[in-house]
């Protein structure tokens, strides 16, 4: 016998990449649920003025769901620029720096909207 793999036994990097396409579609749904929730929400206000649209977002049942599609979508937008950098950049200093800057800019971009949809919610105004 020997000690090598068999079709019956996958190896770890077959289920990492199992489990990463699958956080990706279910990042995919939870997106496109949530901006079909944003586009009826918005829909249904009586106009798009910034005290309308202010006074909306203070109610927790528009800013929950607002902060969900933030993290949701900026994880969604960091995962796959990472896959577009892993796949197509070779060299290894221009793809850590790549990955880096993709990974602070998607924090911090979140970080910024989380903040004012907060502020916005919790009574003060994003400006």
């Amino acid at each position: 016998m020997t000690d090598a793999p068999t079709a019956a036994a996958p190896r770890a990097a077959d289920h990492e990449a199992g489990a990463h396409w699958g956080e990706e579609r279910l990042l995919s749904a939870a997106t496109l649920a949530l901006f079909v929730w944003l586009a009826v929400s918005l829909w249904r206000l009586p106009a798009f003025d910034h005290a309308t649209v202010t006074q909306w977002l203070r109610s927790p049942l528009a800013a929950v769901p607002m902060l969900l599609l933030i993290v949701i979508t900026f994880k969604h937008l960091k995962l796959g620029l990472i896959v577009v950098v892993e796949d197509y950049v070779h060299e290894a200093g221009s793809k850590l720096v790549w990955l880096a800057l993709i990974k602070f800019a998607s924090v911090f971009a979140a970080a910024l909207a989380l903040f004012c949809v907060l502020k916005i919610a919790l009574g003060g105004s994003a400006g």
